[in-house]
């Protein structure tokens, strides 16, 4: 099973994630979310995947999404302008994003990502 794993290496959920897929021996691609932000097409791609609607990827306590006021825009947003926008700052997205064969997962809970295995 193919595994991608979208993190800020200096987040504190990233590091426990990165812990449990080590001690669970899941073999992963490591992507630095700021590095190499993902594009509009795999967000797309993803969001579908996940079954979550678009706000829950935004990375609600963030920096950013507080400077840029997101919390009342994006209520008048397409769906199109949020991805747009999350592909323009790897900083909006909430992270970890988990991309397997299984699923997307966004954020780090230990049951869901359990599932996986």
């Amino acid at each position: 099973m193919k595994i991608v794993f979208i993190e800020y290496p200096k987040c504190s959920t990233c590091k426990k994630a990165k812990k449990w897929l080590e001690k669970n021996n899941l073999e992963f691609e490591d992507r630095n979310i700021v590095e190499d932000t993902p594009t509009e097409k795999e967000l797309t791609e993803w969001i579908e995947r996940s079954g979550l609607d678009i706000k829950k990827w935004f990375n609600t306590s963030g920096l950013k999404y507080k400077e840029l006021n997101l919390k009342d825009k994006l209520l008048n947003m397409s769906d199109k302008e949020k991805i747009d926008l999350l592909a323009s700052n790897g900083m909006l997205i909430k992270r970890p994003v988990l991309v397997s064969d299984n699923g997307v997962l966004i954020g780090f809970k230990e049951d869901k990502w359990n599932s996986l295995k």
